[in-house]
C-alpha cells in the first residue's frame, strides 16, 4: 500500500512542506509515548510476574495482571497511531519511500512481523493467566516483551540511518547495490539511539506508573498493594535516569563529529570557535547570527563535543546558508529541555538509589511523592524535545546530505483537513485512553493484597499444626 502511495503521490509542488512537517509532527507527538510503552512496559510487567514465580508473593501476581490490562489497552491504541504512521509516510513523503525504500524495507518487514507476533502473545499473555501454566504463561509475556523491544529496534534503525546514510549507492536518482543490514545497523546512530530510546522508555514508564500510585499515597490509599506496586517501576526509573545522562554524553559526541551542523543549531554559533561556549537560555538572531539574553558559559560546549575545553566546535557558517536548519531556536530550546529536564531526573534517581541503600526503602514522604508525580510529565517533555531535538537538527536534509525534505514531500493538496481530522481523531482516542485507565483503576483487586501466612500461623478460627 505504501509502495502504491509513493507511485501515485509523486511530489509536484512545494507549498505543502510545511503543513506535511506538521502533520507528521502531530502523529510522532502522539505515538511516541506509546512506543515507550511498547518497548519498556511488557518488560516490567514480566518482571513482575517473575518476583511472584521466585517468592510466591500473590502480591506480584495482581500486580502484573492489573498491569496487563492497561498494557493491552495500550497497545491497541499504539496500533492505531502506528497505522496511521505507516499511511502518512507514503501519502507525505512519496519521494522518500520511492527512493529508498529498498534500503530500508527490510527494517519495515521484521517490525511488522515482530508487531503480528507481539499481538498473538499479547492475547494469550492477558489472557493466559487462569488457563495456562505458569511457565508457559511466563514464556508468552517473555515473547511480548521482545517483540516489542525488536518492532521498536526496527523503527530505530531506520531513524540512525537517516542520520547517517550508508549501504547504498545513489545511481540517476535510485538506490542501488543496496546492503540493507550495512545501511540498518552499521550506520554511527543506530546503537546510542537505540540505548538512548530505550532507557527514554524505562524512564517514562517508569516515573508515570510511579506518579500514578504516589497520587494515590497522597491521596491517603497506602496499601502494601500500593507501596509495591509504587517501588517497582519507580527503581527501574531511577536506575535507568542516571544511566541516560552518560548515553546522552555518548550521542552528543556522535553528533558533534558526524552532524556538526546539528551541533551548531543546538547553540546557535554562528561562527566555528576554538573553546566554544554554551547558552543557556536566550535568543538566536539569524539576521545577525547572535544570542540575546541567557547565560554564557565559556568553553562547555566544546566540553561536552569533544571532552576538551579549548576543542574546536564548527559553526553554522561552516555550511551554505540554505544546508543548515531553518528552526534555530526551536532546535535550541528542545535541546536545552531535554538536557535540563534530563539532568534533574538523573539527581533525582540518583537520590533515590543513595536512600534506598542506606534505608534499605524507598522514602515515601509527601515531598518525595509530589516529586514522583511531576516526575512523569516532565519526562514525557524530555522525550518528545529529545525526538524534536534529533529530527530538526537534521534539516533540511529527510536523508542526511543525500535528499532533502522538499524532494521528499507530496503535492497532493488537501492537508488541512487531513491535520484536522487527525487531531480530532486523536483527541478522541486521548479521551477514550483516559476513560479506560480510569476504568481499569477503578476494578477492585481480583487478589488477596497479603502475603500467605506462614505455616506456624494458625489461619483465622483455625488451629495451627
Amino acid at each position: 500500500m505504501e509502495a502504491l502511495f509513493a507511485v501515485v503521490l509523486t511530489p509536484v509542488q512545494q507549498q505543502y512542506l510545511s503543513e506535511a512537517r506538521q502533520l507528521q509532527a502531530l502523529s510522532f507527538a502522539a505515538h511516541i509515548p506509546l512506543v515507550c510503552f511498547g518497548i519498556a512496559f511488557p518488560a516490567l510487567v514480566v518482571f513482575t510476574e517473575w518476583l511472584h514465580r521466585r517468592t510466591g508473593d500473590p502480591v506480584y501476581r495482581t500486580i502484573a495482571r492489573r498491569w496487563s490490562r492497561i498494557l493491552i489497552a495500550l497497545f491497541a491504541v499504539g496500533v492505531v497511531t502506528g497505522t496511521i504512521l505507516s499511511f502518512e509516510l507514503g501519502m507525505l513523503w512519496p519521494g522518500f519511500m520511492s527512493t529508498f525504500g529498498s534500503v530500508f524495507g527490510l527494517a519495515f518487514a521484521i517490525e511488522g512481523f515482530a508487531f503480528f507476533a507481539e499481538a498473538i502473545f499479547l492475547a494469550i499473555y492477558v489472557y493466559g493467566w487462569d488457563r495456562l501454566s505458569p511457565r508457559a504463561h511466563f514464556a508468552s509475556g517473555v515473547i511480548v516483551a521482545f517483540t516489542g523491544f525488536l518492532g521498536a529496534a526496527m523503527v530505530i534503525s531506520v531513524n540512525g540511518w537517516m542520520n547517517h546514510p550508508t549501504g547504498f549507492r545513489l545511481v540517476h536518482g535510485q538506490a542501488v547495490d543496496v546492503n540493507p543490514w550495512k545501511a540498518l545497523f552499521a550506520n554511527t546512530f543506530f546503537w546510542h539511539e537505540l540505548i538512548h530510546m530505550y532507557l527514554a522508555g524505562y524512564i517514562v514508564v517508569g516515573f508515570l506508573m510511579a506518579g500514578a500510585y504516589a497520587v494515590a499515597r497522597l491521596r491517603g490509599r497506602w496499601g502494601r498493594y500500593e507501596r509495591t506496586a509504587f517501588a517497582i517501576p519507580l527503581t527501574i526509573a531511577a536506575l535507568a535516569a542516571p544511566a541516560q545522562v552518560l548515553v546522552g554524553d555518548w550521542a552528543a559526541r556522535v553528533v558533534a563529529k558526524e552532524q556538526p551542523t546539528k551541533l551548531a543549531a543546538l547553540e546557535g554559533l554562528q561562527r566555528t570557535t576554538k573553546g566554544a561556549p554554551e547558552h543557556i537560555g536566550g535568543w538566536y538572531h539569524s539576521d545577525t547570527g547572535q544570542i540575546t539574553g541567557g547565560i554564557a558559559i565559556p568553553d562547555l560546549l566544546s566540553l561536552l563535543a569533544d571532552h576538551d575545553a579549548d576543542g574546536t566546535v564548527y559553526g553554522l557558517d561552516a555550511v551554505a546558508p540554505e544546508n543548515r536548519p531553518a528552526a534555530i531556536n526551536v532546535e535550541r530550546y528542545a535541546f536545552q529541555i531535554m538536557v535540563g529536564i534530563g539532568t534533574l531526573l538523573g539527581v533525582l534517581g540518583v537520590v533515590l538509589l543513595i536512600v534506598r541503600w542506606r534505608r534499605g526503602r524507598l522514602p515515601d514522604g509527601r515531598w518525595l511523592m509530589r516529586c514522583v508525580v511531576a516526575a512523569g510529565p516532565l519526562s514525557l517533555a524530555a522525550l518528545l524535545a529529545g525526538w524534536t531535538t534529533t529530527e530538526v537538527g537534521r534539516q533540511p536534509w529527510i536523508v542526511y546530505r543525500v535528499m532533502r525534505v522538499g524532494e521528499a514531500v507530496t503535492g497532493a493538496s488537501g492537508i488541512p483537513v487531513g491535520y484536522a481530522v487527525l487531531g480530532a481523531a486523536y483527541l478522541g482516542v486521548a479521551v477514550a485512553v483516559w476513560w479506560i485507565l480510569r476504568r481499569l483503576a477503578r476494578t477492585p483487586l481480583d487478589e488477596p493484597p497479603q502475603r500467605p501466612a506462614p505455616p506456624d500461623v494458625a489461619p483465622a478460627g483455625g488451629v495451627a499444626r
